[in-house]
């Protein structure tokens, strides 16, 4: 038996007819209970069980965040204890890509399973992807991959969601709920900022369609993620951008400008990966030697250049970013190692780097613009991400989150005109667009982003 909370919903609420979502016959539903006294405590009931699923969902996501970080600061420490291991990296790509082959199944699609879930009927996103990608990542990182975390919190926060509701026997559209709220709860954990997490939760479901009725449970699940992580002595990094310049027109004209470019490093972020992927997959079918082929690269590139800043997180180039101007091409490098490290298949999320990326250029704009290099580092942290992951509200609201409400409308202002420039590309294909970017007009029919590209 499916227990359907919503439909209980409707039926305090809606007195009309409603179609069957599978039989295609209308069903006539009378009021629960007589009064509006009652219908209200039904509500409520309904609402308190839903905080409570949220919560559930929120506790898991948050302990599940606090053990990633743990182990990505252990295996951090690790690498750049002994710089040897980086040469291990190409064995444990091929050992990652075997395990997927054996055990993984459908969990290899990563986020974009998850976002795929989030509009069909049935399924689910199976639980062993929650270690399966944890131990990916612990794998890419301990021997110098250039990926993130993101990736793996949203797939752990879906799977074990999933999980959730399998075990309360929720369907249709209770199931997807569950899922926006393990996205919330794993990203907002993950990263310390949980407003933002439940926002690009809800962004996620459909360019051009954010359904805001949806709000509150994801709010639970990121708000009660973040303090469980909290509670469990994860520490998040933090920013600081400094006094703000007064508002002119060189100030506005600079933003737009460097926002213009934001958006198109986010469309080539996004392309190089997607080319890369491609490439690796037609001439080296095999994930195994694929990996294998790809740390090679990642050696390469690292003796080549002749440093070690753009692997793993690449969280000391950031640190950096908001202290000086940097390189004009150390955003363009840290593209080359992300790139690489996810064409070659390798597990991780892409928003660190992209943090990476965007604070980078921003940085070096600050510089070539004489602008204040933390604004614009600032900006470009979270603009490049919005843009990448079509999620400017989200972005914008995780800088307020980072770096205070102070900086919210330049951060806006940012995220929305990169946004606009990125094209319609993004790092999540699956990812379904309701309406086209610079048009009004709703599409006839939803497509993915690969569809429309």
């Amino acid at each position: 038996m499916t227990y359907n909370y919503m439909m209980l919903w409707f039926r305090c609420s809606d007195r009309n007819s409603l179609t069957h979502p599978k039989k295609g016959y209308r069903l006539k539903y009378q009021p629960i209970m007589s009064g509006e006294l009652q219908l209200m405590k039904q509500r409520i009931r309904i609402f308190l069980i839903w905080l409570g699923i949220a919560g559930s969902t929120g506790v898991l996501t948050g302990a599940a965040s606090a053990l990633l970080l743990a182990l990505l600061d252990t295996a951090t420490n690790q690498r750049l204890a002994h710089p040897w291991l980086l040469w291990l990296l190409p064995l444990g790509g091929a050992l990652v890509s075997c395990l997927y082959i054996k055990l993984g199944g459908d969990a290899g699609k990563g986020n974009n399973l998850v976002l795929e879930q989030l509009h069909a009927e049935d399924g689910g996103v199976p639980l062993r992807m929650a270690p399966l990608v944890l131990f990916g990542t612990m794998i890419t990182h301990l021997f110098g991959g250039s990926a993130g975390r993101e990736g793996t919190a949203v797939q752990m926060g879906g799977s074990m969601a999933s999980y959730i509701g399998r075990l309360c026997r929720l369907g249709g559209l209770e199931r997807k709920m569950l899922l926006i709220c393990g996205i919330s709860g794993g990203f907002g954990s993950v990263f310390g900022t949980p407003l933002a997490g439940a926002i690009f939760s809800l962004e996620l479901l459909a360019i051009g369609l954010v359904p805001y009725w949806l709000l509150l449970p994801a709010l639970a699940a990121g708000f009660t993620g973040h303090a469980v992580a909290l509670g469990l002595g994860t520490h998040h990094s933090h920013y600081a951008i400094g006094s703000l310049p007064g508002f002119n027109i060189k100030l506005l004209l600079a933003i737009v400008l460097a926002a213009v470019l934001f958006g198109l490093t986010a469309r080539l972020f996004v392309m190089l990966t997607h080319k890369l992927k491609a490439l690796f997959s037609h001439y080296i079918p095999n994930p195994a030697i694929k990996s294998f082929i790809g740390g090679l690269l990642i050696i390469l590139l690292v003796y080549v250049i002749g440093t070690r800043d753009y692997v793993g997180l690449g969280l000391p180039l950031m640190e950096q970013a908001f202290q000086e101007a940097l390189s004009p091409f150390a955003f363009l490098l840290k593209i080359l190692f992300t790139a690489v490290t996810l064409g070659a298949g390798f597990q991780g999320g892409e928003v660190t780097p992209l943090f990476v990326i965007g604070s980078a250029l921003g940085s070096a704009l600050g510089g070539l613009l004489s602008v204040s290099v933390p604004l614009l580092a600032g900006i470009g942290f979270v603009a490049v991400f919005g843009s990448s992951a079509n999620t400017p509200l989200a972005a914008a609201v995780m800088g307020m989150e980072l770096f205070g409400i102070e900086a919210f409308p330049y951060l806006l202002l940012g995220c929305i005109i990169s946004y606009l420039f990125s094209g319609h590309t993004g790092i999540y294909w699956s990812r379904r667009t309701h309406k086209l970017k610079l048009r009004f007009k709703r599409q006839k029919q939803e497509k993915t982003l690969q569809e429309t590209t």
